[in-house]
């Protein structure tokens, strides 16, 4: 008689185990703020910091040392504006922050999130016109986002910014100056999410007015996704990303199976937030419940998974 209960004895249960996250998948996300000097912890999101760029610098050192293989960098300039100069301003504070952490690190891979929301003084992804989001005139200033960054060493850069056409204008302005060989990981499929509450204050980018709904997706589409996946690919993204993560397994799995590409999900700030919250109230298991999100997501397909608690995983792992 077949008994399943017979592979799920401690010992057995780990070798027949199908799927294991290792350090190996996951990438750190970090915000680095012009104006510090030293961190400032992120009050929503425990365990979290905007750091000064010599703190970024010594953290990333700290997840060389435990074996996690890249950060995505966010940036919180000194100044803002209208038109968000500081995201392709060659000395801008991702610029600095780039340099600076290639002088000590060689094994890190620095993804730069590329968009204007960081930087513009109203909080919206692009310029603005008659209260809207000017897709077309956006695109430019992107581009020399990308080139900026990637001239200030960044590996891999990120568009977020849910632009229609922003891979094609970055891969465009990528090769015209040079960096042929700087890949693209594309927010491919991001959601106006409500899920993002947390990194509003961690990035203080919270937007002047409306909401981000007419550039992000709509929480009921799926299908839609696998369009936005399959457009930007065509325009050259290198690696897709799906956001967020656990609210968006199906999708997840059926961009990874559409597709094949290697594909990223980003467990985002207020995913996070809710298992550390619960967990300091006891209501949770904040460990075991941390390594089942991040289990499902790898289940669902995910090559990358972007997670606050890449640091975190990366020590217990080390520690057995």
């Amino acid at each position: 008689m077949r008994r399943m209960r017979r592979l799920r004895k401690p010992g057995l249960r780990r070798i027949v185990a199908e799927t294991r996250v290792s350090t190996d998948d996951l990438i750190m996300p970090l915000f680095v703020d012009g104006r510090l000097k030293t961190p400032v912890a992120i009050e929503s999101m425990p365990g979290q910091s905007r750091h000064s760029i010599e703190s970024l610098a010594r953290e990333v050192e700290e997840l060389e040392e435990l074996g996690v293989p890249g950060v995505i960098l966010f940036g919180l300039p000194e100044e803002k504006d209208e038109v968000g100069s500081g995201a392709y301003d060659p000395q801008g504070v991702v610029q600095r922050a780039a340099e600076r952490i290639k002088e000590t690190t060689s094994k890190v891979v620095v993804i730069a999130d590329l968009c204007l929301c960081e930087y513009t003084s109203h909080g919206h992804c692009g310029l603005i016109k008659n209260q809207l989001v000017s897709n077309d005139e956006t695109l430019p200033l992107l581009g020399k986002a990308a080139v900026s960054q990637a001239r200030a060493g960044a590996d891999v850069v990120a568009p977020s910014g849910m632009m229609d056409q922003m891979v094609a204008a970055i891969r465009a302005a990528l090769d015209d100056e040079g960096f042929t060989d700087t890949p693209i990981l594309s927010y491919a499929a991001k959601y106006a999410s409500s899920f993002y509450g947390p990194f509003r204050e961690a990035a203080q980018s919270g937007y002047a007015f409306g909401d981000r709904s007419g550039y992000q997706m709509d929480p009921a589409n799926a299908l839609e996704a696998l369009w936005e996946v399959r457009l930007d690919i065509e325009e050259g993204a290198d690696m897709i990303m799906v956001k967020p993560a656990m609210p968006y397994l199906d999708v997840v799995r059926m961009v990874k199976d559409e597709f094949g590409m290697p594909t990223a999900a980003y467990q985002v700030s207020g995913e996070y937030s809710m298992i550390m919250a619960a967990a300091e109230r006891g209501w949770i298991d904040g460990e075991k419940a941390m390594g089942e999100a991040l289990t499902s997501i790898k289940r669902a397909g995910a090559d990358m998974i972007l997670t606050y608690y890449a640091k975190e995983f990366a020590r217990k792992e080390l520690e057995g």
